[in-house]
């Protein structure tokens, strides 16, 4: 004797949701389909939007090689050169700034 009814296929789930939707009117039929649809179509959005840039991109470090033999000045005379890069890039930035701030009126 068994407690619950039998189990079903999906052939026999699908029959059975056919045979409901027969009972039904033609806007119901229609708004359940688009009901389906539309949450078929969101899962599939789903899916395909987690594949998509998931994993980081490469990232290249570079790394200058020094001589152990470099003297304390030689260091001084590249943090100096190197400063003086950084602080023309800053200068070059603030004046597209200034330019970008004259076009367009900014006070």
């Amino acid at each position: 004797m068994a407690i619950l009814p039998p189990t079903h296929g999906p052939r026999a789930a699908l029959g059975d949701l056919a045979a409901f939707m027969r009972q039904r009117s033609r806007e119901q039929v229609i708004g359940g389909t688009l009901a389906i649809l539309v949450t078929i179509i969101i899962l599939i959005l789903f899916f395909v939007d987690s594949k998509i840039n998931t994993a980081p991109p490469a990232t290249i470090t570079y790394v200058e090689n020094y001589p152990a033999t470099r003297t304390d000045a030689e260091i001084i005379a590249d943090q100096k050169r190197d400063q003086a890069k950084k602080d023309a890039l800053k200068a070059e930035r603030m004046r597209q700034f200034q330019e970008l701030q004259n076009q367009l009126g900014i006070e």
